[in-house]
């Protein structure tokens, strides 16, 4: 189908002649439309205000591409708009391959890659690929729902491995794979892992280089094969640091960004057994539906075949004006543009925690600091105000009622809830009490996600733990997520009494 002059009489290809579109055209910001540093001394609230305040016109540039190619090669509608390649338009996986050489730097050189309408379906597409109904499939014991949710169609069972301040622990991961008892657990030795290393979702981990090589030199040892699920791998935002201690912080130029980035499995996969799913849903935008697989030819092979058969390809205008974008914008356009999106969403972050340090006290932990910059903190009520002014020593903080991990990575805080104290926790348990706070919660007008979602496997009211929110801070303006703040505050004041 793509060699060049063949005359095609194989397929029902509608005429192009007839294709009611002569061209498109499209509007796109320049690459350098947001900053790449702030002051240090502005407010992390000031910041905010100018962002969602530009009275400035955006910079903008424009593209069209026509019905018909003006050159060989040129993206056109012709082709764009037709029955297609499930590999994708040819100009789309040039400008992905550069990027996955550049940025990603696989360690073995004959890999390949296929574009998919986004992680979920390129991981769906994966499951129909390689895992046959009854199999195990190691992911982590908290766990984007989707993923679970696209193999239970397929009778494919999750296998939680313990995690630690860095996302899967390597110890859990190889306990569970020598302890695996095939008798016990009615079924064989999972060969597939799911995971997301970067932002985690939904506990906003960032798994490092070295554990990626622990982790990987177990699968090679027990033949599994690695599912790199990873959205948020540009949105590395590194450590929160409170509001009083920041500093401005030095611009970085495209190989030192690259390099201040925690690689992917692909850097260590010399074996060609990790499958990486890339999106452009938080580089560009979530309803392009457009993504890609990188991975070895011979998986490559098997996940267009599957393709071909269901979505076939990626819509075309999406490829049309994502291949239109990043042709204008070119390798060093995106990596700019990554660049500053990174700082936006490192600012949102911030600006969210700082909220949560105004409304609560927030203790750090001395236990759980790591070399990817989580750190947790414990939180709780702050005293009502009062007339006498009192010292940080002489304030008598209520109790923990919940802990945070400050995200390094990601769109999200996860929240962990202690219920030990509350009235009716001995009657009630956690599961039941989390879902009584999300309620009170939801009803007060703020909606958070309840932790049993998370959950890879169902959680019952015997359930031991603790009750888990995961809460994003990508989406709202700064006075949403300061109300949302404040209402939980309330709420929860209000929800220890009960």
């Amino acid at each position: 189908m793509n060699k060049p002059g063949l005359i095609s009489l194989a397929g029902g290809l509608p005429n192009a002649a007839y294709f009611p579109f002569a061209s498109v055209t499209g509007e796109i910001l320049v690459p350098d439309s947001f900053p790449l540093k702030t002051n240090s001394e502005e407010s992390s609230l000031s910041w905010f205000w100018k962002l969602f305040s530009r009275s400035d016109k955006e910079k903008t540039a424009t593209f069209t591409v026509g019905k018909y190619p003006k050159h060989s090669g040129d993206l056109a509608l012709e082709s764009a708009l037709q029955y297609g390649m499930a590999s994708g338009q040819p100009k789309l996986q040039e400008v992905i391959h550069e990027f996955v050489e550049k940025v990603y730097k696989p360690d073995y050189g004959n890999w390949a890659t296929l574009v998919h309408t986004g992680n979920t379906a390129g991981w769906a597409t994966v499951v129909q690929t390689i895992l046959n109904p009854g199999d195990g499939v190691i992911v982590s014991e908290w766990t984007y729902p989707s993923a679970i949710g696209a193999m239970q169609p397929y009778g494919s069972i999750p296998v939680p491995v313990g995690m630690d301040s860095e996302g899967m622990s390597s110890i859990s991961l190889r306990k569970t794979l020598a302890e695996w008892d095939e008798s016990a657990r009615g079924m064989s030795r999972p060969h597939v892992m799911y995971t997301v290393p970067i932002g985690q979702n939904p506990t906003g981990t960032t798994m490092g280089i070295q554990r990626k090589k622990e982790i990987y030199d177990i699968c090679v040892e027990y033949d599994i094969i690695i599912v790199e699920d990873d959205p948020y791998y540009f949105l590395q935002e590194g450590k929160y640091v409170p509001k009083s201690e920041r500093v401005s912080e030095t611009e970085l130029d495209d190989e030192a960004f690259i390099a201040s980035l925690a690689p992917s499995y692909l850097k260590v996969d010399y074996q060609g057994r990790v499958i990486r799913l890339d999106t452009f849903s938080k580089t560009v935008c979530p309803g392009a539906r457009l993504g890609w697989f990188t991975c070895n030819p011979m998986f490559a092979e098997r996940l267009e075949r599957a393709t071909e058969t269901s979505a076939q390809a990626p819509c075309g205008f999406t490829q049309v004006y994502v291949t239109s974008l990043l042709l204008n914008w070119r390798y060093a356009g995106y990596i700019r543009w990554l660049k500053a999106l990174g700082l936006q969403y490192k600012q949102r972050r911030d600006y969210f925690l700082d909220c949560f340090a105004e409304e609560f006290h927030l203790q750090p932990s001395t236990s759980m600091q790591d070399t990817a910059g989580a750190t947790m903190y414990y939180a709780s009520l702050k005293p009502k105000r009062t007339f006498i002014p009192l010292s940080e020593k002489d304030t008598a903080f209520s109790k923990p009622l919940f802990s945070l991990v400050a995200p390094s990575s990601g769109m999200f805080v996860w929240l962990t809830l202690y219920f030990e104290d509350h009235p009716s926790f001995s009657t009630m348990g956690y599961k039941a009490l989390e879902v009584k706070l999300w309620t009170e919660i939801a009803e007060a007008g703020v909606l958070f996600a309840p932790g049993a979602i998370f959950s890879p496997i169902p959680v019952e009211d015997d359930t031991p733990g603790n009750g888990h929110f995961r809460v994003s801070f990508s989406n709202s303006n700064p006075e949403e997520l300061k109300k949302a703040v404040t209402v939980f505050g309330a709420v929860l004041r209000k929800f220890v009494r009960e």
